[in-house]
């Protein structure tokens, strides 16, 4: 025990400066009081009240929605792809590096380039107006879908790379049985398959979820403004607003939904299948 607790010390240590430490500040400063430059007492719950105003509510609604999206179009898009880079008998690994190559370019600097390819004199315009297909810009920049766009972009990779870890452990015998019982193929990818993928689904799901949920940078560049996350809510309070105390309340708020959410779904997770 004492050798398991010596092993450990260096990790809770890490933890405590790192998160603890940091996580008890901002909840200081969620109870305090609002002055001209940072926070000051007395002490008081009014943040955590003003989170049930509807304006503050329709935002924490439609980051829900973006995320889910976003995370359902990453599922929809990784799943063929991860399935193709297990089966894959050569290139197996040129696809997994191409899988991993958008990590070795700035995330900044990736976003900036979908605002070059989007906006009224981008490429994808450009390149509709000279086929004669569309006869002004269409606007698919500082809009909703691109920010839902650039999300899936991003965070893409989260989802591929924990459902191909579970599919290259299929055993492909059980996919062979299907077929000699007679199964579809269809039916042998939504019977077999799928739910053998599961734990990657799942993991998959909550790499991608969560990041969405508080992402700010690419709401606020292919969104322009116009679309507000909380993330962006966070960030103007610190920056903009000044307002520590309610922006410290959001995020608060917003981790203990997340954290509510996300024990309540491992734990169904967790049970025995009827």
């Amino acid at each position: 025990m004492k050798l398991r607790t010596s092993f450990l010390l260096p990790a809770w240590l890490w933890l405590a400066l790192l998160f603890l430490a940091p996580f008890a500040i901002v909840l200081a400063y969620s109870f305090l009081t609002r002055v001209y430059v940072g926070v000051a007492p007395p002490w008081t719950a009014e943040s955590y009240q003003r989170l049930f105003d509807p304006l503050y509510l329709v935002i924490l609604a439609r980051s829900f929605a973006i995320a889910l999206a976003a995370t359902a179009l990453c599922l929809v898009f990784a799943f063929p792809a991860a399935l193709f880079i297990s089966r894959a008998a050569r290139f197996k690994t040129l696809y997994l590096q191409l899988v991993m190559l958008p990590f070795w370019t700035s995330f900044l600097v990736r976003t900036y380039a979908w605002i070059f390819l989007l906006r009224d004199t981008g490429l994808v315009n450009t390149v509709l107006q000279a086929l004669g297909l569309i006869h002004a810009p269409l606007p698919l920049l500082y809009n909703d879908g691109a920010v839902l766009l650039g999300l899936v972009y991003g965070y893409l990779p989260f989802m591929v790379l924990p459902i191909y870890a579970t599919l290259e452990r299929l055993d492909p015998s059980l996919v062979e049985a299907a077929a000699d019982l007679g199964a579809r193929p269809l039916a042998t990818l939504f019977r077999v398959v799928v739910p053998l993928a599961r734990p990657g689904i799942v993991a998959g799901s909550i790499l991608v979820f969560i990041p969405c949920l508080g992402a700010y940078l690419t709401p606020d560049l292919l969104g322009g403004g116009r679309t507000v996350l909380v993330g962006n809510l966070v960030q103007n309070q610190f920056t903009t607003a000044r307002d520590w105390p309610f922006g410290a309340a959001v995020s608060i708020a917003l981790m203990l939904i997340v954290t509510l959410l996300l024990i309540a779904f491992l734990r169904r997770e967790s049970e025995p299948l009827a």
